[in-house]
């Protein structure tokens, strides 16, 4: 009997891993359960819809019609309730089951909704569906007002794509600076002053108290009694992992599903995959959920593997971001913020919008952050992955860090 494997979820991890799984095993049936009315398609590429860049065909994942049925995959149209794990069943919301050897949960991740009164009113959206963005195409036009709650890495792409619209933008971030969880202070508040000279309404550490309607708009309270009017608020305070449907299977679940370096979850041939997975942190060897798009496609091609039988181990994943703010560059990669007892090197030009920060233990660089320099973002994630012993060069870096392409050359020349 050929084997069954089952996918739940057709983002990046779980469309990389249907299409590995056909091309190690032909025989196979290769399901996928996507719970949107959709082609497969990439959440990332939303705003540059949003920005006209691409229509609505440029976020599909493949972009053929036929692409999943010349290959065998069948595209299954439905959300998953459950999972029976000693049956091998999957409850569907329509009351069917479906059955499984193998299954991967690659279910992703959905956005967090905060205990803000008002976050249902007509005109507030998040920006994570296609079928969100169908509606922020049509409300947030050039001249509109639109309120941005949350500027980490996801809110800072949507204010990309609303200032290129021509929207009247206003920014409200909690923490203390703009992309908290990737930039330190200096590289945070230079991204900040370029948003502002930009015609960008920016508001940090300030929290949400409320969205009320004021008439024909939606009005924004904050906590120091600020308040701002929009037509438009979007909603970007972060994601979570979707698990609730796995209440009762046994599957152990932390922030995520906890997976091992096959990807294999504690429940018997189930295996997780992409921002649902808590696995591997290559910086820090601990378990950890890393949502980003690259992270999910590798998860996708390791888990297959194992599903099909070749025991392949991960590497894990490493923290990384790019952000393109307005044409202002900014990276981060592993460990940014350091490690206790470890060396660091800065380079803050502020009035040319450049930093760059290196993170060192003993001779290897574990982190890095940058902004306005774009020639070092692949440098500085080789050299971290890589894990490459920087020698006689780290004291020289710690001495001027815009030395960091010579270094990389010095040390990862193959003789």
């Amino acid at each position: 009997m050929p084997m069954e494997h089952v996918i739940v979820g057709a983002g990046p991890a779980g469309i990389t891993a249907a299409e590995t799984l056909r091309e190690i095993d032909p025989t196979a049936r290769v399901r996928v359960i996507g719970d949107e009315p959709e082609p497969p398609y990439s959440r990332m590429a939303i705003p540059y819809f949003l920005m006209a860049r691409i229509g609505e065909q440029g976020t599909h994942l493949r972009v053929e019609p036929d692409h999943f049925a010349k290959r065998g995959i069948e595209i299954v149209h439905g959300r998953v309730e459950g999972v029976d794990t000693t049956r091998r069943l999957l409850r569907l919301g329509d009351g069917s089951e479906l059955g499984y050897d193998r299954l991967l949960i690659a279910t992703g991740s959905s956005p967090v909704r905060p205990p803000i009164s008002g976050l249902d009113l007509p005109g507030v959206l998040s920006c994570w569906t296609l079928e969100d963005a169908r509606e922020i195409h049509r409300r947030a036009v050039a001249g509109s007002r639109v309120a941005l709650i949350g500027a980490g890495f996801i809110g800072s792409i949507v204010l990309e794509a609303m200032a290129i619209r021509g929207c009247s933008l206003t920014v409200i971030e909690r923490g203390e600076r703009l992309v908290p969880r990737m930039m330190g202070p200096e590289a945070g508040e230079l991204i900040r002053r370029w948003c502002e000279s930009r015609g960008v309404q920016v508001h940090t550490g300030a929290s949400v108290e409320a969205i009320e309607r004021a008439g024909s708009s939606l009005r924004v309270k904050l906590g120091d009694g600020d308040t701002v009017d929009a037509e438009v608020v979007i909603s970007a305070i972060g994601v979570r992992p979707n698990v609730g449907f796995l209440a009762g299977s046994g599957v152990d679940i932390d922030l995520g599903i906890r997976v091992d370096r096959r990807f294999r979850s504690s429940a018997a041939d189930i295996y997780a995959a992409g921002d649902v997975a808590q696995g591997l942190d290559f910086s820090t060897g601990e378990d950890a959920v890393h949502a980003i798009q690259p992270t999910a496609t590798d998860h996708g091609h390791v888990a297959a593997l194992n599903m099909a039988g070749q025991e392949a181990e991960y590497e894990g994943s490493i923290n990384m971001n790019v952000l393109d703010t307005l044409g202002l560059i900014s990276c981060s990669f592993g460990l940014w913020m350091g490690r206790d007892g470890g060396e660091s090197a800065t380079l803050y030009q502020p009035d040319d919008y450049r930093y760059l920060s290196l993170q060192f233990a003993d001779d290897r660089l574990i982190g890095a952050h940058a902004v306005g320099m774009t020639q070092h973002v692949g440098v500085l994630r080789g050299l971290i992955q890589r894990r490459t012993p920087l020698g006689e060069w780290q004291p020289r870096l710690l001495r001027d860090p815009t030395r960091i392409m010579e270094a990389y050359l010095a040390t990862t020349q193959v003789i």
